[in-house]
């Protein structure tokens, strides 16, 4: 018995520290763009930006990630260990969307918003289009 609470704690150590059966998740916020409602993780601190979506096998339809950072910035965003291919939105401090970048899955390429923005929202690739999301269309909702 002592040895297999052994081997349960060790695997719990192990699991947790293992991303891809770890999948952290962060508190959530609901984001408004037109008619359309999403369900967003909210990375808000240095290590909760850095993991982001990583390691993640799937979104929902009406899912995503939004980041906000400490004060408008140049922003760039990139897919490691990304496994969903994501597009975002840089979104400025009124909450307008300064400009969308489609990223392929686990890829290390440099999206960078076209100006400071104070957030970007990561949702399923095509998502922003599907629904007719343009350039300066107001997000409502972002965490301050």
């Amino acid at each position: 018995m002592k040895k297999l609470l052994s081997a349960i704690a060790l695997c719990s150590i192990a699991c947790s520290a293992h991303p891809v059966l770890a999948q952290q998740r962060f508190s959530t916020t609901v984001l408004n763009i037109g008619v359309h409602l999403i369900q967003a993780e909210v990375a808000m601190r240095d290590e909760e930006r850095s993991q982001g979506l990583m390691f993640r096998q799937q979104l929902g339809s009406n899912e995503g990630m939004v980041f906000r950072f400490p004060e408008n910035r140049p922003v760039c965003m990139w897919m490691k260990n990304t496994l969903v291919p994501l597009s975002v939105a840089f979104i400025d401090d009124a909450g307008k969307i300064i400009n969308i970048e489609d990223m392929q899955p686990q890829t290390q390429d440099a999206h960078c918003a076209k100006r400071p923005a104070r957030y970007a929202l990561e949702m399923n690739q095509g998502w922003f289009r599907q629904k007719n999301v343009k350039l300066g269309t107001k997000v409502d909702g972002l965490p301050k």
